[in-house]
């Protein structure tokens, strides 16, 4: 009897270990894995298995993770076994908000960012820069020339880009130069005709165009609604060209180690134009569109809300986006308290504007909640941000703290008290540490040391329990995620001054805000966002561990190779696709 009950207690623990190791979320399982990586260092971004020695994936999945011993028993005769030779393997960067299908036409573009992003340092600089993208592409009389990334906020003794100096250097040919901040324009003569500007052209309610000085003809930016008609313009690709264009555009974001990136007001022209990309089975990696509030009924027509939230090849809409207000750099963003500089066309006293009557933003987030879909919202200045709430306390008004998946973009200049409204009403605020780097110096001139101190205020944020993501804006900012880390972590702007170093947050806060935050911006953190068993295998391959490395060196961090679905799709010195 003893013997029986031992042989039956041997019999239990053994099935039971058996059980333990099949359990999901323990690491280990039958199937031999298709892929081991070891040898360096694993990040996991999951707090219940910071590091590991070794990571097994099958079928574009983890298999496990764990020590090397273990995850070498996964190890069949068909397994590909990848030394790491000391680099880091990380999970795939989530994109939190940028412009994808911007990434689709700018091949075709003149990169005019101001220096160390691009050669835009002054007027001069950029038409140089213009004449040479001209002469390459041997760009004939007659066809358009665009620019983009012109960033007025950094010119030499406040010299600005007009329509005078592109008339000059470009008399034959259409020339358009958009802003940094991707909320306007500068237009020459011919693309004043081209796009239907003239000194009788009236700025919409939320839009401005710059003057001549002493008349109404154009001359300067064009911003905000004012802007959109020449967007609406922009001439669509042949079929051929946007898969060109899909293929060169998602090497952009895998160049950078992010294996979903996000659409950020999609259009529904862009809508199709994507749809048809995925279509023809070419993606690489995820896409997550966001349907413009402007032509929400068109696309909800066309694309039943019923397939929202659920990847059809590698794209899907993700919900809605409204703009409330424009760029703090562009000095359109909506603020409580006036500009000390004035507005971009010398208006005074200047608040900016909300891109909206209040009565429209309150009836537009109302009509995304009562959808039942996931909201993403442009805000920019206190007055915007307030503007927000208040249509949140008027769109769910007896259940302010459900959680509707509600993300607040860029949220730059957001103040300590609505901080806690965030908490209370379920509000994500996705910021854009980048512009303590890039723009910093422009808003100390334009709101004062005080408020540019605490903007992408990271620290608050998480200190009050908050999962803030941190994004790029591309094509605002260059999809640059280890400048994205080292802006967060460090907050130094472009003239060296320290910008609220009271909201510097740790190297693995700053990680989780590009990774499992965004996956759970999008619902998806059972899926992405860590390296655990279960997930789906997009990981990226860095240089050095972000954790260690020295914080201002965060920023010198190469993606030498990023892994979607388990399958390479960048590697560094591979060569680019042509959006031709």
């Amino acid at each position: 009897m003893l013997r029986a009950t031992n042989l039956r207690t041997t019999l239990i623990a053994t099935l039971l270990e058996f059980a333990f190791a099949l359990a999901p979320g323990r690491g280990f399982a039958a199937e031999m894995a298709d892929a081991i990586y070891h040898g360096g260092e694993i990040v996991t971004v999951d707090d219940r298995q910071p590091t590991a020695q070794a990571l097994a994936v099958h079928d574009g999945k983890i298999l496990a993770v764990g020590s090397l011993d273990d995850v070498m028993k996964l190890r069949g005769s068909e397994t590909h076994v990848v030394d790491l030779a000391g680099k880091a393997l990380l999970p795939g960067f989530i994109d939190p908000h940028s412009h994808y299908a911007m990434a689709l036409v700018i091949a075709d573009e003149c990169k005019l960012f101001a220096p160390p992003s691009g050669p835009g340092k002054d007027v001069d600089s950029m038409i140089a820069a213009l004449k040479q993208f001209a002469a390459d592409r041997k760009i004939a009389p007659g066809e358009e020339i665009i620019g983009y990334g012109y960033d007025d906020t950094v010119m030499p003794q406040g010299r600005l880009l007009n329509r005078d100096d592109l008339d000059a250097a470009f008399p034959n040919n259409p020339v358009r130069v958009d802003h940094v901040s991707m909320h306007g324009t500068v237009l020459n003569s011919l693309a004043m005709q081209q796009y239907g500007f003239s000194a009788e052209t009236k700025a919409p309610p939320g839009g401005v165009i710059v003057r001549k000085p002493g008349t109404n003809e154009p001359w300067g930016l064009i911003m905000e609604t004012a802007f959109l008609p020449i967007l609406e313009q922009t001439p669509r690709m042949t079929e051929q060209q946007e898969i060109a264009a899909t293929k060169a555009g998602q090497w952009l974001y895998a160049e950078a180690g992010i294996t979903t990136a996000h659409e950020g007001l999609t259009n529904l022209a862009q809508l199709r134009m994507m749809k048809r990309a995925a279509d023809a089975g070419i993606h690489t990696i995820d896409v997550i569109a966001f349907a413009s509030i402007f032509e929400l009924d068109e696309i909800v027509a066309e694309f039943p809300i019923a397939a929202w939230g659920t990847y059809d090849q590698g794209l899907k809409i993700g919900g809605v986006k409204i703009t409330i207000d424009g760029s703090p750099q562009g000095r359109t963003a909506a603020f409580t308290t006036p500009y000390l500089t004035g507005g971009p066309g010398g208006e005074r006293p200047w608040s900016g504007e909300l891109a909206a009557p209040k009565q429209t933003i309150d009836a537009a987030v109302k009509h995304v909640y009562d959808l039942g879909v996931p909201l993403n919202l442009h805000a920019n200045g206190d007055a915007a941000i307030d503007a927000f709430l208040q249509a949140h306390e008027y769109a769910a008004s007896g259940d302010l703290g459900r959680d509707r998946r509600v993300t607040l973009m860029h949220a730059q200049f957001t103040r300590k008290d609505q901080i806690a409204k965030f908490v209370d009403y379920k509000i994500r605020p996705s910021f854009y540490s980048l512009h303590t780097y890039y723009f910093a110096d422009a808003h100390i001139r334009n709101r004062g040391v005080t408020q540019a101190m605490y903007i992408s205020p990271m620290r608050d944020a998480i200190d009050a329990g908050l999962h803030p993501t941190n994004h790029t804006d591309f094509v605002v900012a260059p999809l640059d995620q280890a400048m994205v880390l080292w802006s967060a972590v460090n907050r130094i702007s472009r003239a060296g001054n320290r910008i609220g170093p009271d909201q510097r947050i740790t190297p693995l806060e700053a990680l989780k805000a590009i990774t499992l935050w965004p996956a759970e911006q999008y619902g998806e953190q059972d899926t992405k966002g860590s390296l655990a068993p279960g997930k789906r295998a997009d990981m990226v391959i860095l240089d050095r561990n972000p954790l260690v490395c020295p914080p201002l060196g965060l920023n010198e961090l190469c993606v030498l190779e990023t892994i979607k679905d388990g399958r390479t799709i960048y590697a560094a010195g591979a060569d680019t696709p042509s959006a031709q």
